[in-house]
């Protein structure tokens, strides 16, 4: 079994990801593939493998935050500093943003506020380790898009195409729409088929 059959029936059929259109985070456009037939993908959902433009399909993780006390297998932030995590191509160390909690998701952009030392400092230089003690990995990234955007704030967009954020800054309503998910889910899958679950935040 391939590392994400875990995640798909079978190789063949519709060779869209997405087939559900549902479009990813912007910043991650450059940046996944497709698996096929997704398992159970939900109607809101958007799921990808990560891949370079390259071909490179394995990474470190490096993050700023903490693992959950309770749920070691998770990244997340802290009371004073919001989670940040980095995929890091094992072949050139080329980092690739995965989540930012001071600007990704809806509350990020339309509720929480962060002083400026929530935001600055927030070093990414703690590297993900499983419990097997793996530290490089393939990765799955999932996110959930259940904000109805058009019916909640369509009204306060400008004749630009923006609509300004908690931060102050106006951004294109449709990156908008595609970055503040409402939910993000992130697995690795190391050498040996070991899946696990290492971002799991609700972000509306």
């Amino acid at each position: 079994m391939g590392l994400f059959d875990i995640f798909s029936k079978n190789k063949k059929g519709n060779p869209s990801t997405t087939h559900n259109e549902v479009l990813g985070p912007t910043f991650l456009e450059k940046y996944t593939d497709q698996i096929d037939n997704p398992i159970k993908l939900e109607a809101k959902e958007w799921r990808r493998k990560l891949k370079t433009e390259l071909g490179q399909t394995e990474f470190q993780i490096k993050y700023c935050g903490e693992l959950h006390k309770d749920c070691k297998n998770l990244i997340v932030g802290t009371d004073m500093k919001p989670a940040k995590i980095f995929a890091v191509d094992i072949t050139n160390g080329n980092e690739i943003l995965l989540f930012d909690g001071c600007y990704h998701g809806y509350n990020a952009m339309f509720c929480d506020e962060y002083k400026d030392n929530q935001i600055k400092n927030r070093i990414a230089d703690k590297i993900y380790i499983d419990k097997s003690g793996n530290d490089s990995f393939e990765l799955i990234i999932s996110t959930f898009n259940t904000i109805d955007y058009e019916y909640e704030l369509k009204e306060e967009v400008d004749k630009n195409g923006n609509i300004e954020l908690i931060n102050g800054l106006n951004t294109n309503f449709e990156n908008v729409k595609r970055n503040g998910f409402s939910a993000l889910r992130i697995w690795s899958v190391a050498k040996n088929g070991i899946k696990t679950e290492i971002v799991s935040e609700e972000l509306a």
